[in-house]
């Protein structure tokens, strides 16, 4: 098991003693595809994963979701929060079990998510307390100094209901002075690299386990395809997610990162746990651990 680089009332410490001035982003890696974003007090999380419920569900099938790296955080821990993504219906993204405990510690958070999956939300949400909005590629909405927008993903097909709205959504978030791009599960897509060249992105964060039919789960970007979508979309800095969670859906950043120094694109990889501190572009827009 890869042990959290940082846990449980440690990780709340870390959480709580983050700076709450508009000029300093604060990013925690949850593992998977989830991420922590803290901008000038309030709470962001994407597509949390915080529980064993898919371990638990394939445990006896032939295709078990073993664990790699340990949970850093009970969700029921999580105070403060008041948006939440889930860019699509799988339960690594949309984990019933996980938003329901966040709910218990901050109730009548925002869940951003795509509209045709709504209905099965509901099914896995009980009676949370959480409000549901649904957000595509045709969508924005403005809250303050904050704008969440939605951007088409691909994984492995773009699918839309009836009406035209998509099934799975990335998210381009706009906090103050950041502008950060979540793409939720996603191949390579060029209305992609459109929409994050139009905002300038602070950071991205893409996935890197790779597609590989005979895991005969939907795929995404390899290393190297996150590496240049980053470079092509114009990211500040990107980290790589969607890894070291199951054994059997997994790669290591290694090619990511040979591919981004070939490309000479600016990354950072997380444990984790671990907090990434960005400085508002005006300050010099820098890096910090």
């Amino acid at each position: 098991m890869i042990a959290a680089f940082q846990k449980d009332d440690e990780l709340l410490a870390n959480i709580s003693s983050a700076s709450v001035d508009e000029d300093t982003l604060h990013v925690w890696w949850l593992g998977q595809s989830g991420f922590l974003i803290q901008w000038a007090g309030e709470r962001l999380l994407f597509d949390p994963y915080l529980s064993e419920s898919l371990t638990q569900k394939y445990a006896a099938t032939d295709k078990p979701h073993v664990r790699m790296t340990e949970r850093c955080i009970d969700p029921a821990r999580l105070t403060g929060i008041t948006r939440v993504t889930a860019s699509h219906v799988h339960t690594d993204h949309l984990d019933g079990e996980t938003l329901r405990l966040v709910a218990e510690a901050s109730p009548g958070f925002r869940l951003y998510l795509p509209h045709p999956i709504i209905p099965e939300a509901l099914k896995r949400l009980g009676d949370a307390e959480v409000i549901l909005c649904g957000i595509g590629d045709r969508d924005r909405y403005a809250e303050g100094r904050w704008e969440l927008r939605g951007v088409v993903a691909k994984h492995n097909e773009v699918l839309r209901d009836e009406e035209g709205r998509c099934h799975y959504t990335g998210f381009i978030v706009n906090c103050g002075p950041f502008t950060i791009y979540h793409s939720g599960d996603t191949l390579w897509h060029d209305d992609i690299l459109t929409a994050t060249r139009e905002v300038n992105c602070d950071l991205m964060l893409l996935p890197i386990n790779g597609n590989k039919p005979e895991r005969r789960v939907a795929g995404n970007l390899n290393g190297t395809e996150a590496a240049a979508m980053a470079k092509a979309g114009g990211a500040a800095l990107v980290v790589p997610c969607h890894y070291d969670m199951f054994e059997f859906n997994t790669e290591t950043p290694d090619e990511f990162v040979a591919a981004c120094g070939r490309l000479q694109q600016s990354f950072r990889v997380m444990r984790c746990g671990e907090r990434l501190e960005l400085r508002a572009r005006t300050s010099g827009h820098r890096a910090m651990a």
